[in-house]
Formats: C-alpha cells, structure tokens, sequence
C-alpha cells in the first residue's frame, strides 16, 4: 500500500487517512451538510463503509482521496483528490470538507491535489461531479479553472436519481 504518500502545502499536509480520522469522517457525514455528497445524517455503519471506500482505494489503486490535514492543530479538515472507481465515466477530482469552509484552505488543498492526479499520476483529464445545488462546490471548481461539460457523462449513483453537474478541469501550467 502507498499510503507513505504525502503532499505538503503552505498550511496543509495531504496524505492517506488513518483510523484516527474516522471520527470527524463520521461526525460529518452525520450531518445535513454532508447531503451534497449523497450522504446527509448518515448513521456510523454506513459511515465507516464510506471511510472505507476511501482508504480501500489507495491499497487498490495506489492513490485516493487524501485526508487534509491542518499543519499546526493536527486536525483532519475534510477528504479532497483523485477519485476513480472503476464505473464512473473518467477520473474525478473529488472532495468532501468536513471543518474548513471560508478560509481558502479547500483551494489549496485542491490545487495541489489536482497538480498531484495530473504531474504524478500522469492523469489526462480529471473532472468534478457536483451536485447542482452545491453552489460552494461549483465555485470551488470554477476558481479552480474548470469549465461545465454539458456533453460528458455522469456516474450512475445508486442514492440518487438526481442529475450531476460536470466541471473539467484544465491540466495545470507544466502538467506532463
């Protein structure tokens, strides 16, 4: 498993989740907040499947959503980076915060996670499947640079009959 894997930034540090980030997971997808996710309110059973998914991508794929976590508290913030389950249409540049809205540390851990899914992982294409009524996630991807494809094709999900937005993202200045 590569979970040695680890992204520095000016306020963050990326990596792969640990049991000790279980609990704000949960505490989170425990949440309405968390509905934009097809979560919401969602008891620690189903939590822990979800958590799982997570970590059992990175022993599966080598590479996953990473856990943000704040350099001076310790804290984990939230899930954010490349996500691709083997039947969604393409790769996905994913997140899911759980305690760090409005400080512009999800921007950041997003720009180095997607430099991450194009410069290392040799990605071609990433996209983000948003909810059309996340309006903080359809924000986050256009600051990001993504554009909406109206023409690409969404992830069947099984909790939800609502359609998903899709915002491309653009390869980074430098990408391979």
């Amino acid at each position: 498993m590569t979970s040695d894997i680890r992204i520095e930034t000016d306020r963050l540090i990326l990596r792969a989740p640990c049991m000790e980030d279980f609990e704000a997971c949960a505490a989170f997808l425990a949440t309405p907040r968390s509905k934009n996710i097809g979560a919401g309110n969602m008891n620690r059973l189903d939590a822990w499947r979800v958590f799982s998914r997570i970590a059992g991508m990175w022993f599966l794929r080598g590479y996953s959503l990473f856990v943000v976590e704040d350099k001076v508290t310790g804290k984990s913030l939230g899930a954010i980076g490349p996500w691709n389950p083997i039947t969604w249409p393409e790769p996905e540049l994913g997140w899911s915060i759980w305690d760090a809205e409005g400080k512009g540390i999800v921007f950041e851990a997003a720009s180095a996670a997607r430099d991450y899914a194009f410069n290392t992982l040799g990605w071609d294409t990433a996209v983000s499947y948003i909810d059309a009524s996340n309006s903080r996630s359809i924000a986050l991807a256009e600051r990001l640079g993504a554009t909406l494809d109206p023409e690409a094709a969404t992830p069947d999900f099984d909790d939800s009959d609502e359609p998903c937005l899709v915002y491309r993202h653009p390869k980074p200045t430098g990408a391979l």
